[in-house]
């Protein structure tokens, strides 16, 4: 696993802006809303980390389109109806990124990981797992406090 690195809030980083579209997959289980976390390979940048699934975003598609497409690759799954949930911009050491988060109540098949990472449900209103990408965890960031509300 990587060492933890840290991630800015930093709307103003003058590198270019790689845009990922990601999906907080969730799910009703015994009447608690579950959200789905996917494990980053051990050969990718946060190896071992924690974070929603998702990619980036090509040129010319859309952030629902590329969210789909991503969504289909990694977890073989079909998504419906993506609800964008917030855009936030993080600058890593290696990269400036707006993750673009989207919420997914509706999709065809069970997630599984095609490429060989874990997957792992959690209660929304109670993450455990550990370590979570440091832009998760950020002070400045709104998705997990917006989980509770969804």
């Amino acid at each position: 696993m990587n060492a933890p690195q840290t991630a800015r809030f930093d709307p103003d980083d003058p590198r270019p802006l790689t845009r990922v579209a990601v999906g907080i997959l969730m799910r009703l289980q015994a009447g608690v809303t579950e959200v789905l976390f996917a494990e980053r390979p051990a050969d990718k940048v946060y190896g071992g980390f924690w974070e929603f699934p998702g990619g980036k975003i090509e040129a010319g598609e859309t952030a629902p389109a590329a969210l789909i497409r991503e969504l289909r690759e990694e977890l073989g799954i079909v998504v419906r109806a993506p609800r964008a949930l917030v855009t936030e911009r993080f600058s890593y050491p290696h990269a400036h990124v707006a993750l673009e988060f989207f919420v997914c109540r509706e999709f065809e098949g069970e997630p599984c990981g095609r490429e060989g990472q874990r997957l792992a449900w959690q209660c929304a209103r109670s993450i455990t797992m550990e370590p979570l990408l440091p832009a998760l965890l950020h002070p400045e960031s709104r998705v997990l406090s917006l989980l509770a509300t969804l």
